[in-house]
């Protein structure tokens, strides 16, 4: 049994106000942590906040290592001398330095730590390249950042990064995060591109002939320098000092229009607390709506909203992140149990499919939160595309989403958030939701992501 009014669940599946608030974010093109495009993003969110009558609706500033983009190319020399410097051949990756590098290349595949152990000494002095691929074996996925530094470790000069999907789609995303800029130059090419570059590093390796000798040229124009982000905030429901958030990402990389991550999420925040908006007075808890900024160099929104709100005012956190690609939900609940309950609730009522993850994880903007003890889930949509699809290329774009998925994914987190915030004692509706010592996340987060965190520079228990 739903725990919303028929007619709230009736307006959920009839809105277009969600699609229409996405379709806007999609238009304004980059939304790059810290540009003039991000804050245009949050600022027509507030308005869909005012719009519909939400409390305390306003942006909060705060300052971030920006990076501009400039241009970025490789260029081969030997066995064959091209170069590739179109946009959808090669990009730089946000946070690294500008500079160029030349020297042979080597192929670590996937970037595990067995193929950078297998590639050894070779790697010294070499142009390192990995895909963007995690074997489907591997316990974990693995974040570009920790390939980018180990490849730094092990006396790389330059890293390119390889897309696993074919269509002329190099992808982008942050290595720097919170060292920036990064040590080496850094570009993601194309599957075609990065293809050609490991079968002639191949043939190079194999070949007696010097005729077959290869090498690569990295060459990235770009500047960090300091910038400001900013959060879209505003509240729903009755005056208490605790709060549910209800949350997203506004930005998004500058070489897409970010639809699904995530315009989307954000376009959810706004439709989500329209339709709260339209039970206030059930309330028992308020609900806190914000869309962060600059998620995608390094989670630094949510990490401002974490840093200044009492550990206590948070009752729990749901986060949405990549929540419109099909209308089947996945909730990532981090180990806790609580949240997982209300989740499995509330598609139990819908009749609707769930996946749920357990394991700790340090991506996304609930992370925050989660290593420090307070209740926190990622919730998105699962797809059949391998990895991040779409995501972080230049074909992430509204004809890649269906407005009944984005109807679908708002009732179901309507639902959520309206249990979380009207709690009572079963767990169905968020009566078993608790906070865990800070202590015991720590010793929760498996190795691999404890590796992860600690190579780039982002684990928070030494403080």
């Amino acid at each position: 049994m739903t725990a919303l009014p028929d007619r709230v669940v009736g307006d959920a599946r009839t809105s277009d106000f969600g699609w229409d608030i996405l379709t806007d974010l999609t238009d304004i093109g980059n939304r790059m942590a810290g540009s003039a495009g991000e804050r245009r993003g949050a600022e027509r969110v507030v308005a869909a906040f005012e719009e519909v009558g939400l409390r305390n609706a306003g942006l909060v500033e705060f300052e971030i290592p920006g990076w501009w983009r400039g241009d970025a190319a490789i260029e081969l020399s030997g066995a064959v001398d091209r170069r590739h410097e179109r946009s959808h051949e090669v990009i730089a990756l946000p946070g690294t330095p500008a500079g160029e590098a030349t020297a042979p290349l080597v192929d670590v595949g996937d970037g595990t730590d067995e193929a950078f152990e297998a590639a050894g000494d070779d790697l010294d002095g070499a142009v390192a390249m990995v895909t963007s691929r995690t074997p489907e074996s591997h316990g974990r996925w693995i974040h570009r950042m920790e390939k980018y530094v180990n490849a730094a470790e092990r006396g790389a000069v330059a890293f390119v990064f390889r897309n696993h999907i074919e269509g002329a789609l190099p992808p982008t995303g942050e290595i720097g995060y919170h060292n920036r800029p990064g040590p080496i130059p850094a570009v993601g090419v194309s599957k075609e591109v990065g293809e050609r570059l490991a079968r002639l590093a191949e043939d190079a390796a194999t070949s007696a002939d010097a005729a077959d000798h290869l090498d690569v040229t990295v060459e990235v124009d770009c500047r960090n320098e300091p910038a400001t982000s900013i959060n879209a905030v505003a509240d729903v429901g009755p005056d208490t000092d605790e709060a549910v958030l209800l949350t997203a990402h506004v930005d998004a990389h500058d070489v897409s229009d970010g639809a699904n991550d995530n315009g989307a999420g954000s376009a959810l925040v706004a439709e989500v607390g329209r339709l709260l908006a339209s039970v206030e007075d059930d309330l028992d808890t308020r609900v806190r709506l914000i869309t962060f900024g600059s998620e995608e160099i390094g989670l630094w929104g949510a990490y401002h909203t974490a840093e200044t709100t009492p550990r206590d005012e948070i009752a729990c956190v749901v986060n949405l992140d990549g929540a419109c690609s099909s209308r089947n939900l996945r909730v990532g609940t981090n180990g806790f149990d609580g949240m997982r309950a209300v989740f499995e609730a509330v598609t139990d009522a819908f009749d609707a499919p769930l996946s749920v993850g357990e394991t700790i994880s340090p991506h996304g903007d609930q992370w925050a939160f989660v290593q420090e003890g307070i209740p926190a889930v990622m919730a998105s949509t699962t797809s059949d595309r391998s990895g991040r699809g779409w995501g972080h290329t230049h074909a992430d774009t509204l004809d890649k989403l269906d407005p009944r998925d984005l109807r679908e994914v708002a009732t179901l987190i309507a639902e959520a958030t309206y249990r979380l915030a009207t709690p009572g004692d079963d767990a169905a509706h968020g009566g078993a939701v608790e906070h865990r010592p800070r202590d015991e996340i720590r010793r929760s987060i498996p190795s691999g992501y404890v590796q992860e965190l600690k190579t780039g520079g982002r684990w928070p228990y030494d403080r």
